[in-house]
């Protein structure tokens, strides 16, 4: 296998001796970088311009040292989670590397194949000094909501050239100021200036909080003895996950996983990934997938090497916040174009979705052996949508988007919640109150959808109902996937409902969409989205009288659904 590709975490050469470090100062200066990221995180919040960043939370905030080994990151969105890394390598080599950085630099990159991501996920880094020398980095990467496309958002782009403007690593700060070239050619390549300035300048000032956060802890602490911590941060992390996979027999684990489609053409596509148990290492093999699509489902490395460290981490990292170590004992392996690595020009605009996908097999995989260990599948997807139009009173362009709950897989303690994917769970999708205010729509529902859960001795959780009733003529991108594949339950659990949009037209024509790009929505139009619900974990007969009773009760179920679905309700 020519192509092939091994990525493993950064192992840093000649690491320093950590005999004798006080452990409660060590969980201080853990504590400390944590709070870091978050000043980051909140002071992006507090100054950004769109709620697809200050409400829905569409960004990733983190703190690096200058061996691109991650010292911590906020609670954002986890597809994001170890992604950073690329991001800060390829834009440092963007502008000439190490050599070529001063303090107050800020260098904005986009290329997808380097941010794991499409060209609106944008990052921003910014090198840390501490009494002049580079001690490491901070790095936001956040969605903007228009970066020259060919349309704000995309379902069906055939190369990555048509999905929005490319910065291949470029100073967009030098020495603390703005290079106005730069900035001019990001706002004149956007549909939405104001905003896409607002939010660049927010990255800016977060940039700037963990930049002087980071470096008050060294200076606290001393440069050396902070770094013989980190060093002991790291190791702690590495052997929680590898303790966790010590519990597991050695072996190859296996799972399938069906794309409804690359948004060009209609077939599906098939994909496998292995699971390999060494001891206490573990490898996620990606070789056994389809060929890089012509249709912008296409998930380049970073974000396939995100898609195992979150689908790992959230077994095996006890609840902590991830660092570089709890990374060390994950393997990834792919093959260059394909899928899961492709090379340019291939369209990545959707690269999300393959990758939500694969946390499901990877579950899948080893829930196939051990069912206790990992929840039954979820909807699936994160059923984004994004509207926009050019508003009737003001003639300015508009533009929305985010993520809708949906319901998550059961499992052995308890039954499956009704949130958004576990790559995005850490994000939200905009009260309505705030999206009625801003854009020229109105939500008539958003209810938990009866009837919608998988069920078992554990329900799967709820999907969600969302009716939208359009004041204007707007247009819609619309993402979804696993119309076609219902969630699966574990250990004869039942399959959740799977996701689903109709159109309804003012004169009550339906038309069902899926994935679609530029779907025009006349005035007086309603979109019904109805996200799919999470597979039951357990048998059915397994649930008591009582849990099923307070599901009718609740609304959750109807009494029909409970006669037909749990055998001790059916009427003798």
């Amino acid at each position: 296998m020519k192509n092939k590709h091994v990525f493993t975490a950064v192992q840093k050469e000649g690491a320093m001796p950590i005999k004798d470090i006080d452990p409660i100062k060590t969980e201080i200066i853990r504590n400390a970088l944590n709070s870091a990221a978050n000043q980051m995180k909140q002071a992006l919040c507090r100054t950004a311009f769109s709620p697809i960043i200050y409400e829905v939370l569409d960004f990733a905030s983190a703190i690096y040292d200058k061996d691109l080994r991650l010292l911590s990151q906020a609670p954002s969105l986890p597809l994001f989670m170890g992604t950073l890394n690329f991001c800060v390598e390829a834009a440092v080599e963007g502008v000439g590397g190490v050599a070529k950085l001063e303090e107050g630099d800020v260098i904005i990159y986009n290329d997808p194949f380097g941010t794991g991501a499409h060209q609106p996920d944008v990052a921003l880094v910014m090198p840390v000094f501490h009494k002049g020398k580079l001690v490491g980095y901070t790095a936001i990467k956040a969605h903007w909501l228009d970066i020259g496309a060919k349309d704000p958002y995309c379902s069906d782009t055939i190369d990555y050239f048509q999905e929005g403007v490319i910065f291949p690593g470029v100073k967009l700060f030098e020495k603390g100021k703005l290079v106005d070239s730069i900035h001019r050619m990001i706002l004149a390549n956007s549909r939405l200036p104001k905003a896409i300035d607002g939010d660049m300048r927010a990255q800016c000032v977060g940039l700037n909080a963990g930049s002087k956060a980071l470096s008050a802890i060294i200076e606290k602490y001393g440069e050396e003895e902070f770094f013989k911590c980190v060093e002991v941060i790291f190791n702690h992390g590495e052997s929680v996950v590898k303790n966790y996979f010590k519990e597991i027999p050695n072996g190859k684990y296996v799972g399938s996983g069906m794309m409804d489609n690359n948004g060009i053409s209609d077939s599906g596509i098939p994909f496998n990934v292995t699971i390999v148990v060494a001891e206490d290492e573990i490898t996620v093999d990606f070789t056994d997938v389809s060929p890089q699509q012509e249709g912008p489902v296409n998930c380049p490395l970073p974000s396939t090497v995100s898609a195992a460290r979150i689908a790992i981490s959230m077994l095996a990292g006890g609840g902590e916040s991830p660092t570089e170590g709890h990374f060390r004992p994950i393997k990834v392996i792919t093959e260059k174009g394909t899928m899961f690595h492709p090379i340019p020009p291939a369209p990545c605009f959707l690269y999300g979705w393959p990758a939500m996908q694969s946390i499901e097999v990877i579950y899948r995989a080893i829930g196939a052996a051990f069912p206790e260990l990992v929840p039954a599948d979820s909807a699936g997807d994160i059923c984004s949508m994004v509207f926009w139009g050019r508003s009737s009173k003001t003639k300015e362009a508009w533009a929305d988007g985010a993520p809708y709950p949906s319901g998550q897989g059961a499992s052995n303690v308890g039954d499956g919640s009704s949130v958004l994917h576990i790559a995005e769970s850490a994000t939200r999708f905009s009260p309505t109150e705030v999206r009625e205010t801003m854009y020229p729509y109105i939500l008539n529902k958003v209810e938990l959808s009866q009837d919608s859960c998988g069920t078992g001795c554990h329900k799967g959780g709820m999907g969600i109902d969302f009716e939208f009733e359009f004041l204007e003529d707007a247009y819609v991108t619309a993402t979804l996937e696993r119309t076609k594949t219902a969630p699966k339950g574990l250990l004869e659990g039942k399959e959740g409902r799977a996701n689903s949009c109709t159109v309804v037209f003012p004169n009550g024509k339906e038309e069902n969409i899926g994935k679609v790009t530029r779907y025009f929505l006349p005035k007086a139009t309603q979109l019904l989205l109805k996200t799919g619900g999470g597979g039951g974990y357990g048998a059915p007969n397994e649930r008591t009288l009582d849990q099923i009773q307070e599901d009718i009760e609740n609304e959750l179920i109807s009494p029909t659904y409970a006669e037909r679905q749990y055998p001790q309700c059916k009427t003798p």
